[in-house]
């Protein structure tokens, strides 16, 4: 089986794309929702609490494993993959080099903006990655910019009103106003705005509308969860000892570490389409 994993729903949206490119696998979904948010906690937690995910979810039979959570990403994966599992029997992949594997070719000026939750901001794995990145398409030479430029802006209101339902009001649309206005002043020349919190499509088309009154119309937006998808359709393709592994049911379980009608109301809002979920502990 894969399994899918974020700390709370916004790997909802991962899943939901994945599940259109791919739908023919099992799938776990698990949402350690009881302890949610990541982001605010330190390093050491995060990669804590991560590890006791993948291994529940292994224990569950999943040989390959998606931390569908930025900071998960950010703080644990490597850690993970480096000194936790045996490869032979589980894969682990994040959600961040994919998606900035595909920026460098998608900016025209060089000008990137980040927008993510402050823990990941602050763990600057974008920022890292973002280099790589630019340093060996430049070297096959890719690119069609003379420097790339990154500037990220924490953006911690997000989540709490999107989780609330509350991501079309008012109040959401001035924080949405608020922190677009001011990344774009950091860097007027921005072109491209990656969302680096899976919460986030969930506001994407508010946060297009805030570019084009401030301005900036041309300015695209990038949502991870195709690009997450599209990257993990090749990496099957790339690794078929580790396909042939997979369970092909078409079938997925929703489980949460917090009360289950609770989790599964919620990832309504994320998915589109009502969902039943089980309540586990590990």
């Amino acid at each position: 089986m894969i399994g899918v994993f974020d700390s709370g729903y916004g790997g909802l949206t991962i899943l939901k794309e994945i599940r259109e490119q791919l739908p023919e696998y099992d799938y776990i979904y698990l949402g350690d929702n009881a302890r949610a948010p990541y982001g605010t906690r330190s390093f050491e937690c995060i990669y804590h609490y991560t590890l006791e995910a993948v291994n529940y979810l292994q224990q569950q039979g999943c040989t390959l494993i998606i931390l569908a959570c930025n900071t998960a990403s950010a703080k644990a994966l490597r850690t993970i993959q480096q000194h936790d599992i045996d490869p032979k029997k589980v894969r682990v992949l994040g959600v961040i080099r994919p998606t900035v594997e595909v920026v460098p070719q998608l900016t025209r000026s060089g000008h990137v903006g980040v927008l993510a939750t402050p823990g990941t901001v602050a763990s600057e794995s974008y920022l890292i990655e973002l280099e790589k990145q630019d340093s060996l398409q430049r070297s096959q030479g890719a690119l069609q910019y003379k420097q790339l430029v990154v500037s990220q802006l924490a953006c911690p209101m997000w989540v709490p009103l999107i989780e609330a339902g509350e991501h079309e009001s008012e109040g959401a649309r001035y924080f949405i106003s608020k922190y677009v206005r001011e990344i774009i002043g950091r860097d007027p020349q921005i072109d491209t705005l990656l969302l680096g919190c899976t919460h986030y499509p969930l506001i994407q088309s508010a946060i297009d509308a805030e570019l084009a009154v401030a301005g900036h119309s041309t300015c695209k937006t990038i949502a991870q969860g195709e690009i997450v998808a599209q990257s993990l359709k090749d990496y099957l393709r790339r690794h078929p000892e580790i396909e042939q592994r997979l369970q092909k049911g078409g079938e997925c379980t929703y489980l949460t570490t917090d009360d289950s009608d609770k989790f599964a109301d919620s990832a309504t809002l994320f998915l589109g389409s009502p969902v039943g979920a089980k309540h586990v502990e590990y």
